[in-house]
């Protein structure tokens, strides 16, 4: 699958990419169109820094979103925490302009890492399971193991879990690859499952198709198909559809999703775009956002530039950050959409903290006296 480089390596692999043009051309030359492109070897320098397994590991960037879950008792709730971090996993680290292509791991390789919630930063546990998919890990970390399982066909397995919030992922997917003239196309054929211990409920989805666009000039990257979400249990289930950009105008990365009641009437819509921002309607609701891939190291950008004393990226990072939060007051305005803050609220001239040491105290006391 295509997968682009962080954002702070684009200048380089746009110069790498007119350096070796004439590499591109050659490529070309020895494929047509609807070929599986599985044996065609591709130069170096168009491929991503890290492997396949480890790329899987951006479904989990946000861990947070995974074990919240957990924390509904509604099962309509949860199903929409399940679409909310489903939806959250396809941002990661696709921060650059270039579309590039992972290693592909080779059979038998592994890959491990772990995640520390936000929430045990200041009181995670010491102890760990030694017999987890990563035994050097805390209980309360979201662990992951990744393993290329075959050569032929090219299937990764990829398993997550955190053993204090009682919730797994359980995925395998192999790639099919073929020219498409202009564009790479990447068929996803798997599957994964969410499974909640607590509630003893399975939460089956697929995955996307992702496609190379512009692949003779600067390379992107494209998410489109259609994926669903289902839960057996309960019969709550979402049907997503990835949207390629029309060839003429449009907007790149738009998602929408329709979230259904076990009597399969949409209680929930989402629309929005994939790696930036997504707003939730309740049928009987105001519109929400769900999620925002830039409330994640906003600024990243320009700290790294300034670091380099280069003053020139550090402008440019900004003012696509100064653009962004243009355009996305143009899209609440033509929604209808009012900004809604998080942890501060305006009470009468002031903003105040919603969860002050004041109110927590008081809070404190009021149950003291029940």
């Amino acid at each position: 699958e295509f997968e682009i480089e962080d954002a702070d390596t684009t200048g380089g692999d746009l110069d790498d990419i007119n350096k070796h043009s004439s590499i591109i051309t050659h490529l070309l030359s020895q494929v047509r169109l609807g070929m599986d492109l599985t044996k065609v070897v591709l130069p170096t320098f168009i491929l991503e820094r890290r492997s396949l397994l480890e790329m899987y590991a951006d479904f989990f960037a946000h861990p947070d979103l995974f074990v919240d879950v957990v924390n509904y008792s509604n099962p309509r709730d949860r199903m929409v925490a399940v679409v909310r971090w489903y939806l959250s996993a396809f941002h990661a680290g696709r921060k650059g302009s270039v579309a590039k292509k992972p290693y592909n791991p080779i059979l038998g390789e592994m890959f491990r890492c772990f995640w520390v919630l936000p929430e045990c930063e200041t009181s995670r546990t010491e102890k760990c399971q030694k017999d987890g998919p990563v035994p050097w890990a805390s209980e309360d970390d979201v662990a992951f193991i990744a393993e290329q399982v075959s050569h032929h066909p090219p299937i990764s397995a990829f398993y997550a879990e955190s053993f204090t919030k009682k919730i797994s992922f359980n995925a395998h997917i192999w790639t099919k690859s073929k020219f498409l003239g202009l564009s790479v196309g990447v068929e996803n054929i798997g599957q994964g499952c969410v499974s909640v211990v607590p509630y003893d409920e399975d939460y089956v989805l697929t995955f996307p198709n992702g496609y190379g666009r512009s692949i003779l000039t600067v390379p992107w990257i494209e998410i489109g198909g259609k994926t669903n979400i289902t839960c057996a249990k309960s019969g709550y289930q979402a049907a997503l559809q990835f949207h390629c950009r029309p060839f003429y105008g449009g907007k790149k990365h738009r998602v929408t999703c329709d979230v259904m009641s076990p009597d399969k009437k949409s209680f929930l819509t989402v629309t929005g775009e994939w790696n930036g921002q997504m707003y939730a309607k309740y049928a009987d609701k105001e519109v929400n956002l769900l999620f925002s891939s830039t409330f994640y190291r906003l600024w990243q950008g320009v700290t790294e530039s300034l670091k380099e004393d280069d003053v020139e990226s550090a402008t440019a990072s900004k003012h696509k950050l100064e653009e962004r939060q243009r355009a996305e007051a143009r899209h609440r305005k033509e929604k209808g959409v009012a900004w809604e803050t998080k942890l501060f609220h305006e009470v009468g001239e002031n903003w105040v903290y919603d969860s002050s040491l004041l109110k927590r105290q008081a809070k404190h006391n009021a149950r003291k006296m029940k």
